[in-house]
């Protein structure tokens, strides 16, 4: 019995990933606690158990005395066991808890188990993880059995063990889904700068290379487009725009805005702020639908990005110019006040000063 429990804890450490020394301590503690069970002692007293590591022999102490275990019960053993199992169960969710907790922001793969109020479960094997609604592309929709890949967003402690909460339309799900298809971008030749998104709709990626052989965007492009295709397909027909970083931001604010042509720009650097002037022809192009090209161009660059056409630019410049020529007229009348104020004062033989 003594060898064999050894044995018992050598295979729950293999089988549960708990630390040989947990599982120790747990015994010795239920151990500790059948013996209360049977010894009558004094709040004063203090009963322990020691695990013998070479011989597997348990013994128990109450008050630096040995227990005899012929003095156990049934209880008392009944007792001892359940500690283990909760102990064991204890260790078993922080181990869980651990392990996922340290692989917050990598990708896992688990398949859909139910669904709760919009929810999906995932079973990951060890333990299940949830997908909020918020957390999904979209309008994507699963069954149940179904495989599917996530960003592990956060790990929670909770009584039932722990939370995992897992998200498809964090942007750094992209991000890290790019790193799987594209080795440059694993093995650190070329930089993922920035990543806007509307999931289930369309991202925005800007990459550089650190290499001047290797162009960033045909490597995360892939041969006819595999690559991307790929990342398309994970995201259930998301478009995605792979965007050139430049360090001019002339350069970059165009390259965002693509399939766009800019006619003029205008920045106002202060307030990383720039007028986009296009053709006629350009403008729903720019702005994109709702809006969207514009707003995840701006903020791809980080900067407000106001688009005009010719027309409504020359409108814009006009507005400005008659804003200013009025600001002048206020300032020219208040002027001219100033002085018959002046004037008046000088006829009565008094000044400013005076009054």
């Amino acid at each position: 019995m003594e060898s064999e429990l050894m044995g018992i804890l050598d295979q729950i450490e293999r089988d549960k990933g708990i630390p040989k020394e947990v599982l120790i301590q747990a015994v010795e503690a239920a151990v500790a606690s059948a013996a209360r069970k049977v010894w009558t002692v004094d709040k004063e007293e203090e009963i322990s158990a020691k695990l013998d590591l070479k011989t597997g022999k348990i013994t128990a102490y109450a008050n630096g005395q040995e227990i005899r275990s012929s003095e156990f019960g049934r209880i008392a053993a009944q007792t001892a066991k359940q500690v283990v199992f909760q102990k064991i169960r204890e260790a078993e969710k922080d181990v869980v808890y651990t392990e996922y907790n340290a692989r917050i922001g990598q990708i896992i793969s688990g398949s859909v188990y139910r669904f709760e109020k919009g929810n999906v479960i995932v079973d990951l094997g060890k333990t299940e993880a949830i997908i909020p609604r918020s957390e999904l592309c979209g309008k994507e929709e699963f069954k149940q059995g179904d495989r599917v890949r996530a960003l592990i967003l956060e790990a929670q402690r909770e009584s039932r063990g722990p939370q995992i909460v897992l998200s498809r339309a964090h942007p750094n799900f992209v991000k890290r889904l790019f790193e799987l298809e594209v080795p440059e971008i694993f093995e650190g030749i070329i930089e993922v700068k920035a990543i806007a998104r509307d999931p289930g709709e369309r991202t925005k990626i800007s990459v550089f290379s650190k290499d001047d052989k290797v162009d960033c965007v045909g490597a995360c492009v892939g041969m006819r487009g595999s690559r991307v295709k790929n990342i398309v397909a994970e995201l259930h027909g998301e478009k995605i725009d792979i965007v050139r970083f430049a360090n001019d931001i002339k350069e970059y604010i165009q390259a965002a805005l693509s399939p766009a042509e800019i006619s003029q720009m205008q920045l106002l650097s202060l307030e990383k702020k720039a007028n986009i002037i296009v053709a006629d022809d350009q403008l729903s192009i720019a702005i994109g639908r709702f809006g969207q090209n514009v707003r995840l161009a701006g903020k791809l660059v980080g900067w407000e990005l106001d688009i005009f056409s010719a027309k409504q630019w020359e409108e814009h410049l006009k507005q400005d110019s008659e804003r200013v020529e009025e600001v002048e007229e206020v300032v020219e009348e208040v002027v001219e006040e100033e002085v018959v104020d002046e004037t008046k004062s000088d006829a009565n033989g008094e000044s400013p000063e005076d009054k």
